[in-house]
């Protein structure tokens, strides 16, 4: 997937075990769609609480966020309750929509990628973000993006 691609589909089980929607997201407004390795582990907890701390930045502009990973739903509830996480933890078992929206792996392969999409009401990618080793990056220039839409 690359900008103004118009993503598919995406229906998966929430933290909650509950099946979520993009596309009925998509009808409150934008949604930023943030593809993580791995609940609990160093980059991946520094960004999700990097979107939580900037999170009235984001509801200020209407804007939802969800992180995608191959974690399971229970995985993702303790996480998102350990951290106080007050966004969507969408279960990507088996990396369906992570290998959907092709999103690269890096370190020689050895590590699934981490790739930001921020994506408008019309389900067109208007911004992504591609950094496996600045996890930061991802909710900084989410927000800029989000400030130009």
């Amino acid at each position: 997937m690359k900008v103004n691609d118009k993503i598919p589909e995406i229906i998966l089980k929430d933290q909650n075990n509950q099946d979520i929607s993009v596309y009925e997201a998509l009808k409150e407004g934008p949604v930023i769609l943030y593809f993580y390795p791995k609940d609990n582990t160093l980059g991946c907890t520094r960004e999700a609480c990097g979107f939580r701390d900037a999170m009235s930045e984001f509801i200020g502009k209407n804007v939802r966020v969800m992180g995608i990973s191959g974690d399971s739903p229970k995985s993702h509830q303790k996480f998102a309750a350990q951290y106080n996480l007050p966004f969507t933890l969408l279960s990507d078992q088996g990396n369906k929509i992570r290998k959907m929206f092709k999103v690269p792996k890096s370190y020689f392969g050895l590590i699934v990628g981490r790739v930001t999409y921020i994506i408008d009401e019309k389900k067109v990618i208007r911004g992504i973000i591609n950094s496996q080793s600045n996890a930061m990056k991802h909710v900084v220039e989410s927000l800029a993006i989000v400030n130009s839409l």
